[in-house]
Order: structure tokens, then C-alpha cells, then sequence
């Protein structure tokens, strides 16, 4: 009896699966949607490979799904468009009105250039599934979406949306998943997305959000990931966040968000990853965060916590788990730390004694107060910090009485074992480059005599001796949308003198209104008048190159033979040269001027773009043009760098050997004033700093101005700028600039920052990644925070102050990858992505995740200590 029943519970299933396939397989029986997928297949140019026009969609398209002959899913993720299509890339889906079951839309990675439409919301009543991925998708997101009440995934991704997240979506209430990480959204996070409690992620990472982080996302109950990181979230971790007993992963770093954690943290038991980094919290760690049982990442560093460090062995998982301390206040012994880890970082904090020898191996601990190790803070400033706090110093375990060595130096012996060794592999490399040098040079006369004769010549060389590549092959993806000429003339008005912006190096700039009412800033660029060479370099840049801090391509024209067009994205604030006093509404010549905060905001937005060109591209690209009219503004001030029609590949190493500076043609590359090629980052170094004088004195257009005129201003203004005397600084300051006595101290360090930038040898200025982080933490160039103002003051002080700013960048491990001790990006060093970083985090990206660091690591010499330096060697 007991089988009979079994074999028809079989039976039963193998008739509803056989019943399913046949609903599926079955043609397409509506005519309206058969007309709407082929107006689908004609609008986004999809190939007869993937929808064969002569098949029945249901049974042979690719990536159509179909339920009792009626369309529910699309999916046209990596498909290829036809040539007809790729030209005129564009959100055209208008036909999916008409697909009236549509459950699931997926174009991830499927350019969509323009904005999603209202109507999403309003007639894709049955959609469960929006996938817009890295779609080229601009706009808002339409409030509307918030009607899609069955709507269960929304991915809008690795776009431009612009415009604040709808409190509207906080009525998805099926919603599991919301991911708009990536994009350019502001505002703050909506207080109705309390309401989502099916969620299980929530991403709205890589952003420009602002305010607080609301108490209502602890009633997500399901939540399991949460990712608020780069952003500008400030105040602090509302307690109830301790509510969501799901999550496994919480990623809050590179915001502003300040206090002490919330001791109910410690209680979510499923947590695996917690990333606080580049934050400003205080006061101790939790006990009860160390005690997760699942923990695998721990990342808070970048603060100020402070305190002894933990019992670790309450976490029985301490030897599967990352942990990362470093750059906080944590101070006293490692006694308790335990032998056995997977990978911990404390550098950079306050710890002292011995290192138990079986630690060593998977943990860093340079830049401490530990014995016998290398690489660790003076004495000096142990001391104070351990004063500081009426606590006791161990003196590197020396009597009190006596001076301790520096900490990590090598005997004398082994010093000048080092330099016999230094010596003879010196004078053998010399040779050897000798002899490279030689053979180049003949290689390149050869080149030169078979040039002659007739081999193929790859074109004129610009500026910067850096010949551009003959066939330049251009990825039209990533280039926006294609426009015809027609278009081009209705949007500018055939090209009107009313809407001529400026005439540019690289082609006149018109102002233009799309379609849609979207103003544009569009180029035209006659081949006849200009270089075919910067134009098609700076396509070939924009398909292989994306950043947040790069002027945004919405578009192309390439149809005319003589005249080519790239469409920008509008700046209502137009450049730095201009806006850094503009006229007021009134009717006379009062000029308003950008506040403080302001300019150092845009002075951080310019170095995050200069620092990924430099840092994160490989290899590194130069801009080759900055300036104030080079730095574009949105309407928050945000910045976008333009002029790219001048970037480069590096020429070379900005630390040339002897034997290539003897090898260089004078005739092959452009020298600026101070005799670096402009094709080299030291270069836009240099005129980064001329961007930051600029900004403190007030003087925009000095960059601009010839070389005898320039370095004249140079030796009137630098004279004002010493790290010793705050005040002097007041006789170059922009008058407009009104400034507390806190914000002059920020000015004074930018001043400092500009004057290293200046330095007259290239060797010499601090790569941008340092300008960047010098930036950010304004207040530890010139307030060193362990040291009495008065010996700053001083000149043993100033010696002390030179020696640890500039030996910082010079000998940094990060110059050339993760070094022993450090951990890359898949451990918790990670920077934001491409793209996003800086004021509002580190992007990206790409620097150091930490927005707090000694100020031995922040910046090098200014030029004044050079001078002090050879006097002490005289």
C-alpha cells in the first residue's frame, strides 16, 4: 500500500514537471509582444545571433524566458550590438511597456546611455527583477519605481544617477535586495527604508550621501549585508544597528562618523566582516566585538580607539581572523596577545614592551614603542603620549637615566658593512647601465637611418617626447552615447557664437541642451585647425580610463570626416578660474568669493583625480595641464578635472639615473622651467602646487602666466611661507578669505603642501598620493599633536619635523606594492574603486583607507629644510 502511494506522489511530480517544460516551450501567442521584442531587438541593435528574427523568440532567442507563451524575462547582459547599434547606443526599451507579465529585465553591463524612465514605475506592474548594472544609466532614479510593490531585486550599480534616493522606494516592501552603490547620489539615507523588512543587502556605498545613518535600518531584521562605506555620513553608530541578529557583513568606512561603538554591536553573532576604517571613532573597542564566534575580518583602523588592547582569547576564531588596528591610539603591552593569528596589524599606535617571538611572523607592530624591533617611534614621543595620560613608559627598556637609541637602527658595524656593499654594487650597476645607455643610443641612431630609407614613421612627437600610438585602436564602450551631426547642430544651435564657451587648446567648447532638456558642454574639434593625434588619445583615454574626479562623457559624433564632437556633462560652476570670485547679483563690481572650507574641498577633489592618474592607472598617466581652468565644478563644488586631451603615458621615471639625463635629446621633450619633462607626474606635481598658491593667495591665472612673470610671483610669494612663523603667511592671504584662527593654521598647511609641491627639483616634490593625504589631514602638517606647540618653533625641531616628513614618502614601502607587514586590498587596506575617494573617503580607490595618519607618513621636506640641510653639510 505504502509503495502504491509512493509511485503516485512520483507519478504526480513527473506530470507537473513534464507540464511545466511544455508551458514553456511554448511559442510566443501574443502578436503584441512579438512586435514589441522585434521593436526591442531594432532599438538596442541586438544581432541575429543572439534573437534570429526568423525564430520563435520563446524557443530560440537568447535570454528570452516564457511562461505559457507569454514573455516574463529578459536578459541581454553581455550581448554584442550590431554596428548600427553600437553607434546609436541609448535607453530605448520602450517596447517593454508592452510586455505586460515581465518579471525580470536584466542589461547589466549593457550600455543604456540616458535616464530610466518614469513609466518603469507605472507599467512594469509584474517586474520582480531590475537589473541595471554598470549601464551607463544617468538621471534621478524616478520616484515611481516605488510603485513596483512585487519588485524583489533592484541593482542600479556602476552608474551616474544623480539626484537623491526616493524616500519613495521605502514602499518596496518584498524588496531583498537594493544595491545603487557607485553612482552620484547625495543627500541622506531615507528614513522610510525602516519599512523594507524583507531586505537581506543593502549597498549605497561609493556616493556623495550625507547626514546620519537612521536608528529605523536596526528594524531590517533580515538584513545580512550592509554597506554604507565612501560616503560623508557623519555623527555617530545609532545603538540600534545592535538589533540586526543576521548580518554578516557591515562596511561602514571611509565616511565621517565619529563616538564611541555601541556596545550592543558585540552581540550580533553572525557577524564575519566589520570594516570601520577611515573614520574618526574614539573611546575603547566593545569586549564583546573580540568574542564573535564567526569574526574572519576586523578593520578599524584609521581612528582614534584608544586603551589596552584585548583579551583576544575570548574569540576561539583568533587564528582564522584578520585583524587591523593600525594608525589608532592603543597603547600598553602584548602579553595578552596570543600566538597564533591569521594576519594582525597594529602599527602605527602606541604599544610597548617585548613582541612574543610567536606573533612576529603574521603581525606588523612598526611604529610603536616596542624593544628591539625596527622601524618604531622615537623615545620623545613615546614618552609625551605615555605622559600624556599620567601613565608609565617602559623607555625601550632602558633605565630612566638614560638615552635610548632610536629604535630599530642598525650597529655601526653594520652601517658600514652596508655602504661597502652599497658601493660595489653601485660602481658594478653604474657599468652596466653605461653599457645599456650605449647600446640604446646606437639602436636609436639605427632607428633613425632606417627612418630615412623609408620605414614607417610613427608621427610628429608632442610635447613631452611621448609619440603617440599610430593606430590608435578605440573601445567605443564607455564613450557615451553616439550622436549623429544633425543632432549636434540642433543642440548647439548650429554651432552659434551665443553659445561659445571659450576656444579651447584642443577645440572650442559650445554650450548645448539635449533632447531632454540635459544642458551639455560640447567640443568640436576641426582636424584641419587641430591634432588629430590629442583627439583620438583622448577617446582612446575615456574607453580605458573611469574615475569619479574625471569630467564625465556622456557622448560622442565621429560621423563627419573633418569635424569631430565629444559631449561633456554640464558644470554649473564652470572652472576654478572662474569661480573662484565671481560677480555678484547686484548690479556693481562686489565679487564673491569661495569660502575656506570650500577651497580645501576642491583642492582635495583635484589631488584624489591626480593621485588615480598617477597611482592607479598602469601605467601612470599624466595630465600634462594642470591648472585653475583645468578643474571643473559641479553644482556641490564637486570636482571633475577637464582638459585631458594632453594625457600621457609617464615618460619615464621622475627619478631618472645619471646615465639617462646625459642620454636625453634637449630636442626631444619639453622642459618645463624647473627641467623636468612635462610627460612625467612630477610635473603635474608642480603645477598642482601652483593650483594651491593660487587658492591661499587669491592670484588665479599666475600658472598661466610665461615663464619670467611666474617665477618673479614665485620669489615675491614664497618668502611668505614658513613652517615656523603662522603669521607671516597672512601678507600673501587672499584678502576675500575670512578665517578663524583654526582655519588659518589649515591655509598655513596648504601653503607648506604648495611650497614642496614647488621645489625646483623633481626628485624632490612629494608624489600625489602624499599631496592627497596632506590634504586631508591639513592640521598634521604643521601641528605635530604629541609635541609642545614651542618646539615647533625651534630649529632641533624643525630638523626633527624635516627629517620625518621627507624620509616618509622617499622610502615608503607602498611605493612599490604591499610590503612585509602590509596587506592588500583583499585583506583591509582597500581603497574605494575606481572612482570614488577622497573628501568623502579614500577612492577608490584608491589611497590608504585611514584619513588619520602620523605625520611622519603625511608629508615631505619643504624647501626650507633643504636650505637648512646644506648649510649643516657645508
Amino acid at each position: 500500500m505504502e509503495v502504491q502511494r509512493a509511485l503516485r506522489v512520483v507519478v504526480f511530480f513527473i506530470f507537473l514537471i513534464i507540464r511545466t517544460a511544455l508551458a514553456q516551450q511554448l511559442p510566443l501567442s501574443s502578436g503584441i509582444e512579438r512586435s514589441a521584442l522585434l521593436n526591442l531587438r531594432s532599438s538596442l541593435g541586438i544581432t541575429a545571433k543572439n534573437w534570429p528574427i526568423k525564430s520563435d523568440p520563446c524557443s530560440s532567442w537568447t535570454g528570452i524566458e516564457c511562461r505559457n507563451g507569454s514573455v516574463i524575462g529578459i536578459n541581454v547582459s553581455g550581448f554584442r550590438r550590431t554596428h548600427a547599434g553600437s553607434l546609436n547606443r541609448r535607453f530605448a526599451v520602450d517596447a517593454l511597456a508592452n510586455l505586460t507579465l515581465l518579471a525580470s529585465f536584466n542589461s547589466s553591463g549593457f550600455a543604456l546611455p540616458g535616464s530610466i524612465p518614469d513609466w518603469f514605475g507605472q507599467r512594469l506592474s509584474a517586474l520582480q527583477v531590475l537589473d541595471l548594472r554598470s549601464c551607463s544609466v544617468i538621471g534621478p532614479i524616478p520616484p515611481s519605481i516605488g510603485n513596483l510593490t512585487g519588485l524583489d531585486s533592484l541593482y542600479l550599480s556602476g552608474n551616474s544617477l544623480t539626484g537623491i534616493i526616493p524616500s519613495a522606494l521605502g514602499q518596496l516592501s518584498g524588496l531583498s535586495v537594493l544595491d545603487v552603490s557607485r553612482n552620484l547620489l547625495t543627500g541622506s539615507v531615507p528614513d522610510t527604508f525602516s519599512s523594507l523588512g524583507n531586505l537581506t543587502r543593502l549597498d549605497l556605498s561609493s556616493n556623495y550621501l550625507s547626514g546620519s545613518i537612521p536608528p529605523g535600518l536596526g528594524n531590517l531584521s533580515n538584513l545580512q549585508f550592509l554597506n554604507l562605506s565612501n560616503n560623508s555620513l557623519a555623527a555617530y553608530i545609532p545603538n540600534e544597528l545592535g538589533n540586526l541578529s543576521q548580518l554578516i557583513e557591515l562596511d561602514l568606512s571611509s565616511n565621517s562618523l565619529s563616538g564611541s561603538l555601541p556596545a550592543d554591536l558585540g552581540g550580533l553573532r553572525n557577524l564575519q566582516f566589520v570594516v570601520l576604517s577611515g573614520n574618526k571613532f574614539d573611546g575603547a573597542l566593545p569586549e564583546m566585538l573580540w568574542a564573535m564566534p564567526k569574526l574572519q575580518l576586523l578593520d578599524v583602523s584609521g581612528n582614534n580607539f584608544t586603551g589596552v588592547l584585548p583579551n583576544f582569547s575570548s574569540n576561539a576564531n583568533v587564528s582564522e581572523a584578520v585583524f587591523n588596528l593600525s594608525n589608532n591610539l592603543f597603547y600598553g603591552d602584548l602579553v595578552s596577545l596570543p600566538g597564533k593569528f591569521r594576519l594582525i596589524d597594529l602599527s602605527g599606535n602606541f604599544l610597548q614592551g617585548m613582541v612574543p617571538n610567536d606573533t612576529q611572523n603574521n603581525a606588523n607592530v612598526t611604529g610603536n614603542c616596542l624593544q628591539t624591533v625596527q622601524n618604531q617611534r622615537s623615545s620623545e614621543d613615546c614618552r609625551l603620549f605615555y605622559a600624556e595620560r599620567g601613565l608609565t613608559f617602559d623607555n625601550f627598556g632602558y633605565p630612566d637615566s638614560v638615552q635610548p637609541p632610536s629604535p630599530g637602527t642598525a650597529s655601526e658595524s653594520n652601517k658600514r658593512l652596508i655602504f661597502i656593499l652599497a658601493g660595489v654594487f653601485g660602481g658594478l650597476g653604474f657599468i652596466v647601465l653605461l653599457v645599456l645607455g650605449l647600446l640604446l643610443l646606437l639602436r636609436t641612431c639605427d632607428k633613425g637611418i632606417a627612418n630615412q630609407r623609408g620605414s614607417a614613421n610613427v608621427g610628429p612627437v608632442p610635447e613631452g617626447g611621448i609619440p603617440p600610438l599610430p593606430n590608435v585602436s578605440l573601445n567605443l564602450t564607455g564613450l557615451g552615447e553616439s550622436f549623429t551631426y544633425e543632432q549636434m547642430l540642433q543642440f548647439t544651435g548650429d554651432f552659434s557664437e551665443t553659445n561659445l564657451i571659450k576656444n579651447g587648446h584642443s577645440g572650442d567648447l559650445f554650450r548645448g541642451v539635449l533632447d531632454g532638456g540635459i544642458p551639455v558642454v560640447i567640443k568640436r574639434v576641426d582636424l584641419r585647425s587641430f591634432k588629430k593625434e590629442s583627439f583620438m588619445l583622448e577617446l582612446d583615454l575615456f574607453s580605458k580610463v573611469s574615475h569619479i574626479r574625471l569630467v564625465p562623457l556622456l557622448g560622442h559624433c565621429l560621423e563627419h570626416e573633418s569635424e569631430k564632437l565629444l559631449v561633456y556633462k554640464y558644470m554649473p560652476n564652470g572652472d576654478l578660474s572662474n569661480s573662484l570670485h565671481r560677480p555678484t547679483k547686484l548690479e556693481d563690481d562686489n565679487l564673491q568669493s569661495l569660502d575656506w572650507i570650500t577651497r580645501l574641498k576642491i583642492a582635495i577633489g583635484a589631488a584624489e583625480g591626480l593621485s588615480y592618474l598617477h597611482h592607479e592607472c598602469s601605467p601612470p598617466l599624466v595630465h600634462r595641464d594642470v591648472q585653475a581652468s583645468s578643474i571643473l565644478l559641479d553644482d556641490k563644488f564637486e570636482v571633475r578635472l577637464g582638459s585631458l586631451s594632453e594625457v600621457h603615458v609617464q615618460g619615464g621615471d621622475s627619478h631618472q639615473n645619471v646615465i639617462t639625463r646625459l642620454l636625453r635629446m634637449p630636442q626631444t621633450s619639453e622642459q618645463n622651467p624647473l627641467g623636468s619633462s612635462s610627460a612625467t607626474c612630477a610635473y603635474d606635481v608642480y603645477c598642482f602646487g601652483m593650483v594651491l598658491l593660487e587658492l591661499v593667495t587669491g592670484k588665479v591665472g599666475s600658472s598661466r602666466s610665461d615663464d619670467a612673470t611666474m617665477k618673479e610671483w614665485l620669489e615675491h610669494t614664497l618668502p611668505y611661507i614658513s613652517i615656523n612663523d603662522k603669521e607671516l603667511l597672512t601678507k600673501i592671504l587672499d584678502p576675500s578669505l575670512i578665517v578663524d584662527e583654526d582655519l588659518l593654521e589649515e591655509v598655513w598647511a596648504m601653503a607648506i603642501v604648495a611650497m614642496s609641491c614647488l621645489n625646483p627639483r623633481p626628485s624632490k616634490r612629494p608624489p600625489m598620493r602624499y599631496v592627497l593625504k596632506a590634504l586631508e589631514n591639513p592640521l598634521k602638517v604643521v601641528r605635530e599633536e604629541h609635541f609642545s606647540s614651542a618646539r615647533l618653533r625651534t630649529t632641533s625641531s624643525r630638523r626633527s619635523w624635516s627629517a620625518a616628513f621627507f624620509g616618509s614618502w622617499r622610502h615608503s614601502s607602498s611605493e612599490s606594492g604591499t610590503g612585509p607587514g602590509q596587506i592588500n586590498r583583499e585583506g583591509f587596506s582597500g581603497s574605494k574603486q575606481s572612482g570614488r575617494v577622497g573628501s568623502h573617503g579614500s577612492g577608490g580607490n584608491e589611497h590608504s583607507s585611514s584619513h588619520k595618519r602620523l605625520s611622519n607618513e603625511i608629508f615631505p621636506e619643504p624647501v626650507e629644510m633643504q636650505d637648512i640641510e646644506r648649510q649643516d653639510e657645508q
